[in-house]
């Protein structure tokens, strides 16, 4: 079975691809924030729900170069956490440094612990290192970020690799801090899209393991659910007790609730209930298909009226529909259910 795509909205690329990464969509309905980290800094466009822009793009300033760390942007665009090797840096649009919270290097063999980019910018043992990451809470109050220790204040425990804080969006003020349990490569944050006070957490161990982490807090005290499984997080429902997730080798896509446990029929086995995407290679199990996850249905073709890349994978909107990267990268398609 399949179903038709219709297409709700092209968003123009904010940049060239050959000077920027992939653009991302974020953002609840009625505050749409595509994203593209360029070069030098990261550009945003606010969009209304129907995608057009009520007022001006954003530019702050990138501290250091794409290569070396991810980002994060408040949900209403005044201020841009930049996790990098070294350091959490908040830029305002200004290009003002609001606050800044050092950590220990992301390159594994490094332990010094630097006070600036241009110690090591140009040091070829530190052109490839691993990454942490930062998140936004929805009302944009708190900043969630994974960091390897140890930090520049404060003890960690000994066992501590890296940590989960939680900092005041306004000025980087530490409210509570977890060990991750983890030794990541990478990670991504997903907020709840109600809830202030809950995070998710993923973290990619190269080929060791995928864990997964919740977190909540209740203004007092920060509490971290370890959930079993080696999983990615792919997506929440909208009212955030739902988790969508992939097993670490991406062969078990499945909804889940917030412990993690799967209701009967909501969990399969790609290789045979997910229809390839047409343009796969035939010897490319990485290729990621494009289908229809919500409720209890089963996994169902989605047809495309024009071409779409098959990586990265799409990122749901949260209210039924969905964006894929244009072919040529230039643009991001928003689709809907024909």
């Amino acid at each position: 079975m399949s179903v038709p795509a219709r297409l709700c909205a092209v968003v123009p690329a904010l940049l060239p691809s050959a000077e920027a990464d992939v653009p991302e969509p974020l953002g609840l309905p009625g505050h749409r924030l595509p994203a593209r980290r360029g070069d030098d800094a990261l550009r945003v466009q606010p969009l209304d729900d129907a995608f057009v822009p009520p007022g001006d793009r954003v530019r702050p300033p990138a501290p250091w170069p794409r290569r070396r760390g991810t980002w994060a942007v408040a949900p209403d665009a005044s201020l841009a956490v930049f996790a990098g090797v070294h350091a959490l840096r908040a830029v305002e649009p200004s290009g003002a440094t609001r606050w800044e919270v050092r950590h220990g290097c992301w390159y594994g063999a490094c332990r010094a612990p630097h006070t600036s980019y241009e110690e090591y910018g140009d040091r070829a043992d530190h052109r490839h290192p691993e990454r942490g990451s930062a998140g936004f809470s929805v009302d944009g109050a708190y900043v969630w970020a994974l960091v390897r220790g140890p930090l520049a204040v404060g003890e960690s425990g000994a066992d501590v690799v890296d940590e989960w804080l939680l900092l005041d969006a306004r000025d980087g003020r530490m409210l509570a801090r977890a060990g991750a349990g983890a030794a990541a490569a990478g990670s991504f944050h997903l907020p709840h899209p109600a809830d202030p006070g809950q995070m998710g957490l993923s973290i990619g161990e190269g080929q060791d393991g995928a864990p997964l982490r919740r977190g909540r807090w209740d203004g007092t005290e920060l509490s971290v659910r370890y959930v079993e499984g080696d999983l990615a997080l792919m997506g929440l429902s909208p009212s955030g007790e739902r988790l969508m997730t992939v097993t670490h080798d991406q062969d078990a896509p499945a909804v889940r609730d917030t412990g993690g446990s799967v209701p009967e029929g909501l969990e399969w086995d790609a290789g045979t209930a997910v229809p390839r995407h047409p343009e796969a290679e035939p010897d490319n199990d990485e290729a990621l298909p494009y289908g229809d996850w919500a409720g209890t249905r089963t996994p169902v073709e989605v047809g495309y009226p024009v071409p779409v890349g098959i990586r990265p994978p799409m990122a749901t909107l949260g209210d039924g529909r969905w964006v894929t990267p244009a072919d040529s990268g230039e643009a991001l398609y928003v689709w809907e259910r024909g």
